[in-house]
């Protein structure tokens, strides 16, 4: 099977190798061939090429007399005055070129020539195919060649005094003249046999129906299964079985050596033992109702068979292929920091460490043992206490430890998940910068194959971690001023820009503060979605911020009758049933990308639309994971009243940078911690029950804006992907409805909505191939009608007529109110 595959970032090669191909000998430079404007330029001459040769060819058929003693002269003649007495259509190299491969070459078989041209073009510059190309070649050699040779051999039997000779052009000649000498008048068998084989072929034919027998009996099969049965029940258990060490053979082995088949091995005679009595209750058997197979089975294998057809012959569908030619942005275009390692030396580790067991012996705690991990921006103290020494003793001496220390504030974690000891987080005096470059380079993000992978940085062992968006499946983000957290929402939009496609992914940026985002409007084409008709992707604007979030929900229960109809659980199925073509394009399916909404400031919202935006961000919170839409919300004041119960308890997955006080690091993380960070980038992930110390990469605005700009200067799509329209309360609904100018498929919409006894606009959508706008607008037509209920949320509306003879009597008191007929 076919698998995606991507440009690995590429990276700065020694100086040695440079010099070495330097000196070698030139080569012939053949790059050219894969630029895409090549590429482009060639698929718009083949185009116009087969567009110019079918006008120049249907031209000959009327002008050819009155052009044949023009460009067949008797005396030299000038190209200017052959020019002037030409009649074909594209002048005189029309003709010429006609004449040659009309009436010198293949005759009528040249028409097959300008529709090759043409969609070999099309498919090189809209990477579509208008026909198969293999499948047409195929078709019209044989065709071409067939009708050389019949039309060849009617004018050669006629002597040639037909006028209309040159319908079999040189080649058919020649090829009538061979076959005669060879075949005489049995030619025209070998072109109805030639016929019939390539029909077979071609077109797959494997029988006649027409003499099949229609009930075939069967032929005594039924007595020699019976015969079979009963040999089988005569003969031995044989299993593969082999007597070395009485154990089953060893599945790595069996390919070396060749299988022993031996009768079940005698079972050894064993001593007398004492009897026990056995009662067995004994319980009738629960009866199986035997089901009859249904079509529905029968037509999945038909399915299944269909789909395994279409990837032998066409490959599994590629997704990218839309932008076959996207640049995955690379390494160079990050800084490069030589930071060296953690500047800790071995002195600080000794005076740390006997501060720390001096302050725990003064309050008479001894300890067994002590370690140091040194990490970017903290070393982790590892002690093992005494026997008997209570864990809250230590916890409690926090402020005194941070105090011998002179640190900036210390973290203590008793007991480390995992680990029978007690950790002492010491911030370092000299700090190392983990730069995005490094993290992006390092083997755990530039070979993970997680579906959205993010970088979070460097744990406290030196550790890039990357994490999986899709499986958190939301992140909730707190950190106050100054302390990393724009940062840290760039790192993730650039993890998601080095490591997914456009075809899969699209960003939903929201940005009350109207200029953290801004650099990601030059990638709107490529990665961006918004609403229908707005002017641009990244949404400042409160109330489009509260039409977005409810664009989100449509979009969510759309997908998810997509997914009912497909018989999938969660969006890796789906796309791996569309991928694998085992669903129908024309039935409304389409690849699903990833959507993932990004709010840079929650509280602002809260603050100006509150209700309006907690219940959208709560219901995608809620139901949005398993079709692909995944939230990442931050916030800077992690205060009860921003962050509520209903939107804290469906992110898991929470990170926070340094706040202000405890309570703000409770309301987070649902433990304290996050106010004793160092800030820059110092940051705690809490995914359950374990909280991970972690620096973030540091990515300045210049190298996004590299970044940016690399994928904005590439051809994108035509326009950024839509959302669903959405209309608030005081935008329309069925009471602006004028029933006077319904929709032309009205009638149809109301008898699809009867019939199924389903209210909902993803149904008529689906069923009569409209757009969610149209199918909205029906939907409001059939609300004021009276056909459906009013809107219920995520619940379909209620069908108000249950039948159709109902439904055809409403449709007609209609008509005849609106005089319509």
């Amino acid at each position: 099977m076919a698998q995606n595959t991507y440009k690995s970032n590429t990276f700065k090669k020694p100086e040695k190798e440079k010099k070495g191909k330097a000196a070698s000998k030139p080569k012939l430079d053949l790059s050219f061939l894969k630029d895409p404007r090549f590429k482009l330029a060639i698929g718009f001459f083949l185009m116009i090429a087969g567009v110019y040769l079918f006008l120049a060819l249907f031209s000959f058929l009327f002008t050819w007399k009155s052009d044949f003693d023009v460009v067949h002269p008797q005396e030299s003649t000038s190209i200017i005055e052959s020019g002037k007495e030409i009649r074909n259509w594209l002048g005189y190299y029309g003709a010429v070129i006609s004449d040659y491969f009309i009436n010198r070459w293949f005759g009528i078989s040249a028409f097959f020539i300008p529709p090759f041209l043409f969609i070999v073009g099309f498919k090189i510059v809209f990477n579509k195919e208008l026909l198969r190309i293999f499948s047409y070649s195929i078709f019209s050699i044989f065709a071409g060649a067939w009708l050389c040779l019949l039309l060849g051999y009617m004018i050669f039997i006629n002597e040639g005094v037909s006028e209309w000779s040159f319908l079999g052009g040189g080649f058919g000649l020649q090829l009538a003249e061979l076959s005669e000498s060879m075949f005489g008048w049995g030619t025209f068998l070998i072109l109805i046999l030639s016929l019939f084989v390539f029909i077979i072929f071609y077109f797959n034919v494997t029988a006649i129906p027409l003499f099949m027998p229609k009930d075939p009996k069967p032929m005594g099969n039924d007595a020699i299964l019976d015969d079979d049965e009963e040999k089988v029940a005569e003969e031995p258990v044989v299993s593969e079985y082999t007597d070395e060490k009485d154990h089953w053979p060893d599945k790595k082995k069996e390919k070396a050596a060749e299988p022993v088949v031996l009768v079940k091995p005698p079972v050894e005679p064993v001593k007398p033992v004492k009897e026990l009595k056995l009662e067995v209750e004994i319980t009738e058997p629960v009866k199986e109702v035997k089901q009859e197979p249904e079509f529905i089975i029968e037509e999945t294998l038909e399915t299944d068979e269909l789909a395994e057809k279409l990837v032998a012959e066409q490959g599994v569908y590629d997704p990218t292929l839309d932008l076959g030619s996207f640049k995955f942005p690379t390494l160079e275009l990050l800084n490069e920091y030589d930071t060296g390692k953690a500047g800790v030396s071995q002195e600080e580790l000794n005076q740390n460490k006997d501060k720390i067991v001096a302050t725990l012996v003064n309050f008479k705690i001894g300890i067994q043992s002590i370690k140091a991990t040194i990490g970017p921006t903290v070393t982790l103290y590892e002690i093992v206490p005494d026997a008997g020494i209570k864990i809250s003793r230590i916890k409690n001496l926090e402020d005194d430890i941070a105090l011998s220390l002179s640190a900036l504030g210390i973290r203590i974690i008793a007991p480390i998940p995992g680990k029978g000891t007690i950790g002492i987080e010491v911030p370092n005096k000299n700090r190392e910068m983990v730069s995005i470059r490094s993290v992006f380079a390092s083997a755990a993000f530039s070979k993970t194959d997680k579906e959205l992978p993010v970088a979070m940085g460097k744990t406290i062992s030196n550790e890039v971690l990357v994490i999986d968006l899709a499986k958190m499946p939301h992140l909730l983000v707190a950190g106050a001023t100054g302390q990393g957290k724009s940062v840290g929402l760039n790192v993730i939009l650039a993890s998601l820009l080095y490591k997914r496609h456009p075809s899969q992914l699209k960003f939903v940026l929201v940005d009350p503060k109207k200029v953290e985002m801004s650099l990601f409007s030059k990638i709107e084409r490529h990665y961006l979605a918004k609403l229908p008709n707005a002017e641009e992707a990244i949404i400042t604007d409160t109330k489009k911020v509260v039409h977005t979030l409810n664009s989100l929900c449509i979009e969510m229960e759309n997908r998810y009758e997509i997914l009912k109809d497909a018989g999938a659980r969660n969006l890796k199925e789906y796309n791996a049933k569309f991928v694998a073509r085992k669903l129908n394009p024309k039935e409304g399916h389409r690849f699903l990308p990833y959507i993932v909404l990004v709010i840079d400031e929650l509280a602002d919202l809260m603050m100006t639309a509150g209700k309006e935006v907690e219940t959208p961000i709560a219901r995608l919170a809620q139901l949005a994971r398993a079709i692909g839409i995944h939230l990442v919300v931050a916030t800077q004041r992690p205060s009860v009243n921003v962050i509520t119960g209903v939107i804290k308890a469906n992110f898991p997955a929470r990170l926070s940078f340094r706040v202000t006080s405890k309570v703000d690091s409770r309301t987070i993380l649902d433990s304290g911690g996050a106010d004793q960070l160092v800030g820059q980038g110092d940051m705690l992930l809490s995914t359950g029950s374990d909280v991970i110390r972690i620096q973030c990469p540091f990515v300045d605005t210049p190298e996004i804006e590299r970044v940016v700009e690399f994928i904005g200067s590439q051809r994108g799509y035509d326009s950024a992907y839509m959302l669903p329209e959405y209309e608030g309360d005081d935008e329309g609904g069925p009471g602006d409805v004028d029933l006077s100018d319904r929709d032309a498929l009205f009638e149809d919409a109301a008898r699809l909505i009867v019939m199924h006894q389903q209210g909902s606009t993803s149904l008529i959508q689906r069923k009569l191939k409209l757009g969610y706008n149209r199918a909205g607008r029906l939907i409001d037509q059939l609300e004021a009608a009276g056909i459906v209920g009013s809107f219920e949320g995520s619940k379909a509306r209620e069908v108000l007529i249950k039948d159709e003879y109902s439904l055809e009597q409403l449709l007609t008191a209609l008509k005849e109110k609106h005089n319509q007929f």
